[in-house]
């Protein structure tokens, strides 16, 4: 890791405070596993396979949290170069536009400033996780119906900020040294999204070519 990004991530420049998993608990033993296998250097496309025995609830609730920090980190490297002067619309490059929606204030997809937009998905995000009725975290405590569909949505919308750095800040990524490290987290969120197929094939459209070449 570079000096520059060092730094940046020393600074721990994420927007809220990391959902953290209590020791203990089963979302925390798997959470360790998760993290071995990466550590261990083990394919990436291996890694994000659900360990024997282990509930699919569980093993998608630990990586929605995870690729949360880590997505939310990688935008606050590079969030000082994306203003509402330098993206005034949240989009992947001229063909892909994103407009926000949610059960408040903005109950019709509308179009927003990119920063606005990471802004409100993010705090977005936080509630959902923080949630014991939709991420619950005591053990015995069974997760909802609707689990699967949140952690979808979630997903989806993380993708789309993946989307927004490679597109319009990849140059300020690269500036930093930061390249690799954000290559990896995309390849490991691509693997484990269709591993799992989590996330809507159109979705994925924006950035197909790159994965094409990074991740086959």
């Amino acid at each position: 890791m570079s000096m520059a990004l060092k730094q940046v991530f020393n600074k721990d420049r994420t927007f809220r405070p990391k959902r953290k998993f209590e020791p203990g608990t089963q979302r925390f033993e798997l959470h360790k596993k998760a993290q071995a296998s990466l550590n261990a250097g083990l394919d990436l496309k291996q890694a994000v396979q659900l360990p024997h025995g282990e509930d699919l609830n569980d093993w998608v609730a630990v990586h929605v949290v995870d690729f949360f920090n880590r997505i939310n980190l990688i935008y606050g490297t590079i969030s000082d170069s994306c203003t509402d002067q330098t993206c005034p619309v949240m989009s992947g490059g001229p063909k892909y536009e994103y407009r926000w929606q949610d059960e408040h204030k903005y109950k019709r997809p509308t179009a927003l400033s990119a920063p606005k937009y990471m802004s409100l998905l993010m705090d977005w995000i936080e509630v959902q996780i923080n949630n014991e009725n939709i991420f619950p975290t005591n053990i015995g405590t069974p997760f909802p119906k609707c689990f699967m569909q949140v952690a979808k949505k979630i997903l989806s919308r993380l993708f789309r900020v993946f989307v927004h750095v490679y597109i319009h800040h990849f140059d300020r990524v690269s500036q930093m040294g930061a390249e690799a490290h954000v290559n990896t987290c995309y390849k490991h969120f691509y693997y484990f999204v269709t591993e799992f197929n989590l996330t809507d094939h159109k979705e994925l459209e924006p950035l197909k070519e790159m994965t094409a070449r990074m991740c086959h």
